[in-house]
């Protein structure tokens, strides 16, 4: 309901209106308020000794961030950098911070998203609700260059470069701030940032292209890799941002899918419910971040579908411009 109100303008969110309005003022003059403290040197910001961008969004749920953050840690490495990763870790609680997440690190220690960028790239990834903390674990394990996972309004730590990843689809929905509408900051925060990066639909005016490139469907219990057109009656299920857009590849693929179920960002799966989810068609599959959660209770017939960032050359080539701009200023 609440995607409906933010995204579709249903009819409920009218009805409502007199007590998400004053809420959604509310969370703006707070949001506003946090920041300016922080631009004023009323409140204090940790500057980093190495270059860090963040990749963000203003808009609550998922716009596709992770694959991001993996493209560019990907791409620092081609270019011989020793990058490391921040997060905040949401959806885990490890028992002390700063929290180096290793590759059998347990998601519910550190964190869906860390575990898979972790599994994905192989550089340092710490986890720590105080992000000042993580970053500077990280300085102290030789890397060169610092990468945030979400962060955008986490004033308290300064950044180089920064990323807004947009939903081409929905967009910004009502435009209204939370709980009214999906804004974090508002449209204005657009006009402040270095690349602004939309996922799918149409870019607009100087936003960059990119689109999420599926690749072979991969067994939890074995390795196997096949194409989704191989896997009959698939049961499709999603813990992400906005469970539709994974359901919409599956489809764009040709994949035969028999049931979806969508469920919060995060969620800690319960082995019994997929099990009973499974048993409505021959294959259960889904994203490679709710992998990292089900491996251990995994069946033979359940498989996970990697997405990669997709972005031009041009574009690859604007931003490496700045990320080497940038890292030239800190003496190397």
């Amino acid at each position: 309901m609440i995607e409906k109100i933010w995204f579709q303008r249903h009819w409920l969110g009218f009805l409502l209106s007199p007590v998400l309005w004053p809420l959604s003022l509310l969370f703006k003059w707070i949001s506003q308020r946090r920041r300016n403290q922080f631009s004023s040197g009323d409140k204090l910001s940790y500057r980093a000794c190495l270059p860090v961008m963040v990749v963000g969004n203003i808009t609550a749920g998922g716009n596709g961030k992770t694959p991001v953050v993996i493209w560019l840690v990907e791409t620092l490495l081609e270019l011989g950098f020793k990058p490391g990763v921040v997060s905040r870790g949401y959806g885990g609680k490890a028992a002390e911070y700063p929290f180096v997440v290793q590759s059998d690190s347990k998601p519910a220690e550190s964190g869906d998203e860390p575990l898979l960028i972790k599994r994905r790239t192989g550089v340092p990834v710490v986890v720590d609700p105080v992000r000042s903390q993580a970053v500077k674990a990280l300085e102290a394990q030789g890397v060169d260059i610092i990468v945030t996972d979400d962060g955008l309004q986490h004033y308290a730590l300064q950044r180089d470069i920064e990323f807004i990843v947009i939903d081409g689809k929905r967009r910004f929905g009502n435009q209204q701030f939370i709980p009214f509408g999906p804004l974090r900051e508002g449209l204005d925060r657009l006009k402040q940032v270095d690349f602004l990066i939309t996922n799918g639909g149409n870019a607009q005016g100087h936003e960059i292209s990119m689109s999420l490139k599926p690749s072979l469907a991969v067994n939890l219990k074995t390795g196997e890799k096949k194409s989704v057109t191989e896997l009959s009656q698939l049961v499709a299920f999603a813990g992400i941002g906005h469970p539709p857009r994974f359901f919409q590849t599956l489809n764009d693929l040709g994949a035969q899918v028999v049931k979806t179920q969508g469920f919060a960002d995060h969620k800690d799966f319960d082995q019994s419910e997929l099990n009973e989810l499974a048993k409505q068609g021959h294959n259960l599959i889904m994203t490679e971040k709710d992998a990292v959660k089900c491996h251990q209770f995994a069946q033979e017939n359940w498989w996970y579908l990697p997405v990669s960032a997709n972005i031009s050359e041009e574009s690859t080539q604007r931003i490496i411009q700045k990320i080497i701009k940038v890292k030239s200023g800190y003496g190397s």
